[in-house]
């Protein structure tokens, strides 16, 4: 009779301290979207998933436990699904009854999404990405939350390097002689220099299954946050309507993050006050060797009424 090996992680560990997120990174499924009349959008995706972890017990059964992560994500992924946070709520669901020993189970998703634009001015046909994020908690007692969201990429100026520029080209245009009013106007019809860089803005909204978050729509919110949009494909007439409408609407990494609550405010009245945004700015700055960045984690009501004041 071969002799049972004793279950280690069920042992009770050295040091008793309970931990939070015990679990595997990296984890590669293909997840389909089913859409009405239309096919279904097919994503390659990357999950994490997670159970918190008892002070009394040593560890999650790792490699066993893996199994069990595994049949849950392809269970998961291969039922028809509209949306992707509901992929990674099932799947935290079925964790949470599959293990005895944790209160709380946590499945996070990340996948590139392609998407097939148009150029500004010349109206070429280019691809552009953004990425779709979803994430959901599944807590013994509670409604399991869901979270839905997209990181886009587009192009900010910034106002203080461009106001000072400004203030170069009134001075200048004053010495060669130019009229007061011409000065302001020519000022007011030609933004002027301002160092830009690329901008990534992440916004995603946590409900308890409410009604759908379209990620088209919240990504277009996103995209229009930051100073321009930017294209891959883009002919010189394109460069230019990016390169004015940039410099037109310089904006800080903070202004960035307002504009998404103001968007998500006037956008989603259809959504509950208790419904968690989280609003995100990063800028790879163009003159210093540091990056800006600026976030935003309040409920839906709480913006509303800073918005709305």
């Amino acid at each position: 009779m071969t002799e049972q090996l004793p279950d280690v992680q069920a042992s009770t560990p050295d040091v008793s301290v309970g931990l939070s997120q015990v679990g595997v990174t990296g984890v590669e499924k293909l997840v389909k979207i089913a859409r009405p009349e239309k096919r279904p959008i097919v994503l390659s995706a990357e999950f994490e998933v997670y159970v918190d972890l008892p002070k009394e017990r040593k560890g999650i059964d790792m490699s066993r436990n893996m199994e069990v992560i595994d049949e849950t994500l392809e269970a998961a992924v291969s039922e028809p699904a509209y949306r992707i946070e509901d992929v990674c709520g099932d799947a935290a669901d079925r964790l949470l009854e599959k293990h005895e020993y944790t209160s709380q189970a946590i499945v996070q998703m990340e996948a590139q999404y392609v998407t097939q634009d148009e150029t500004p001015e010349s109206g070429k046909p280019t691809q552009g990405t953004m990425d779709f994020l979803a994430s959901a908690t599944a807590q013994e007692g509670e409604r399991t939350r869901e979270e839905v969201g997209v990181r886009v990429t587009g192009m900010t100026v910034c106002p203080c390097s461009q106001q000072m520029m400004s203030a170069r080209a009134r001075e200048k245009l004053r010495e060669l002689g130019v009229e007061s009013d011409d000065v302001k106007e020519f000022l007011r019809e030609v933004p002027q220099a301002g160092h830009s860089q690329r901008g990534h803005a992440t916004l995603t909204i946590e409900t308890t299954g409410e009604p759908d978050v379209d990620l088209i729509e919240l990504s277009e919110l996103a995209k229009d946050s930051m100073s321009a949009r930017i294209y891959n494909t883009a002919k010189r007439p394109d460069e230019d309507h990016m390169t004015y409408e940039a410099h037109a609407n310089a904006r800080f990494v903070e202004d960035c993050v307002r504009a998404m609550a103001e968007g998500v405010v006037s956008e989603y009245d259809h959504l509950a006050d208790d419904a968690v945004v989280t609003m995100k700015q990063s800028n790879d700055e163009s003159i210093h060797q540091h990056n800006a960045h600026a976030e935003r984690v309040a409920t839906l009501g709480d913006l509303r009424a800073e918005v709305r004041k």
